[in-house]
């Protein structure tokens, strides 16, 4: 097709792809030009927070990737057992680590599934098999829910 408009024709993985690094790089930039304090700030009941979100879906990608795709166990990856625990923010937590870790478990997610086809059932999570597929979906939403959540914080934070 020819003038102002244009086809892309990408595969399925193509585009979940792209979906997902746009939320990785959108809920990292919610914590532009906020200061530390501002990313700790609790401003609803939940452990919610800024540097929280980022630090969740940090573990959210791994629990997917490296725990269902590539077969690790939370205890070998050092994770925490569950998505609250995911949220705690310690003193030593800071903007700068909490990005670089995410930063570090992106590479690696990406580097897991590089050669695993989207049609691949995977074993690795407690919740039963999977398909490839059906775990880039459900990190697509889950990065969209906490981006949405992320958006909202930044706001009353940058609007107090």
């Amino acid at each position: 097709m020819t003038g102002a408009f244009e086809v892309l024709v990408d595969d399925d993985r193509t585009q979940l792809e792209a979906f997902i690094e746009d939320y990785r790089i959108a809920i990292e930039a919610t914590l532009d030009g906020v200061t530390e304090e501002q990313a700790r700030r609790q401003l609803v009941p939940s452990a919610t927070t800024l540097l929280g979100l980022l630090k969740h879906v940090t573990w959210m990608q791994r629990v997917w990737f490296e725990e269902c795709i590539g077969g690790g166990t939370r205890v070998a990856l050092g994770l925490v057992r569950n998505p609250a625990e995911s949220f705690v923010v310690v003193d030593d937590d800071t903007i700068d680590g909490v990005i670089a870790a995410h930063r570090q478990a992106c590479e690696t997610a990406r580097a897991v599934v590089a050669d695993v086809p989207l049609d691949a059932v995977v074993t690795g999570h407690r919740s039963g098999p999977r398909t490839v597929h059906w775990v880039y979906l459900q990190v697509l939403r889950e990065l969209a829910h906490h981006c949405g959540h992320a958006d909202i914080l930044r706001e009353q934070i940058l609007a107090a």
